[in-house]
């Protein structure tokens, strides 16, 4: 097992500076460099992390790389590099997705209602870019209650190498 302290450390030294590299350059787009933005967007990511994180799709069930990871590590945002969730909270919740019981702070993610196929679900949104994660729902482990579950496609993971 890893120590948490790692976690931060990593979180607050490293991602950072990209992180804030990354926020300019979207935070700082006019309204006609949008279509160039999701030009970029369209050439750097894959066709299913385009879907999943521009058009709000979903990757089908049991299909995403992470959803079977246990290695200690970080999940950022596919489009901005943002961090989100860390391998401390993940679970298996048996759904196909990966599940996380919380995010690494709250005001890394938008949750907001979703009312598409007929059902009223919570979306989770990056909070720095928009991008579409997946949905939060109140069927999660103590202590939180929570189960985020997110696309695989809409994450990087970034490995904490353990010490021996």
């Amino acid at each position: 097992m890893y120590c948490r302290s790692r976690v931060l450390r990593l979180t607050r030294e490293i991602l950072p500076l990209r992180n804030k590299i990354d926020y300019i350059k979207i935070r700082t787009m006019s309204q006609g460099e949008s279509a160039d933005f999701k030009a970029d967007l369209k050439k750097r990511l894959s066709p299913i992390q385009y879907h999943v994180t521009q058009e709000k799709g979903t990757e089908r069930a049991f299909t995403g790389k992470f959803n079977k990871t246990t290695e200690a590590g970080l999940y950022t945002c596919v489009v901005c590099n943002e961090t989100l969730f860390t391998s401390e909270t993940k679970f298996d919740s048996g759904c196909g997705w990966p599940a996380f019981n919380d995010v690494i702070d709250q005001k890394k993610v938008k949750l907001t209602t979703d009312t598409s196929n007929g059902m009223i679900r919570t979306e989770v949104q990056c909070g720095k870019c928009d991008a579409h994660l997946g949905h939060v729902f109140k069927d999660g482990p103590p202590p939180t209650g929570r189960r985020f579950c997110i696309n695989s496609a809409s994450m990087n993971f970034h490995p904490i190498n353990q010490e021996k």
